[in-house]
């Protein structure tokens, strides 16, 4: 499993509403691709993008932005987060 757990902060949540982006922490070693293809198959939605990003404190942070079919509203609603 690539993808650990969402990310809930405020501008996590502003970005999920606003530019229809999913926040996660993920492993340290994983792909870009690695983490679509978890994405899409767990929450069957189409990704358009993914932006990874490194922490200072050595997590890494998955941006991901969805196509414009699917709302990150609803994937959020299923993860029980907005």
């Amino acid at each position: 499993m690539v993808v650990l757990y969402p990310v809930t902060t405020e501008k996590a949540i502003n970005l999920l509403q606003l530019q229809n982006k999913l926040t996660f922490i993920v492993e340290p070693k994983a792909t870009k691709t690695e983490i679509k293809k978890e994405i899409e198959q767990k929450f069957d939605v189409k990704v358009e993008k993914v932006n990874v990003m490194n922490t200072l404190s050595g997590k890494r942070k998955a941006l991901v932005k969805l196509t414009k079919e699917f709302k990150a509203d609803d994937v959020a609603a299923k993860l029980k987060i907005a």
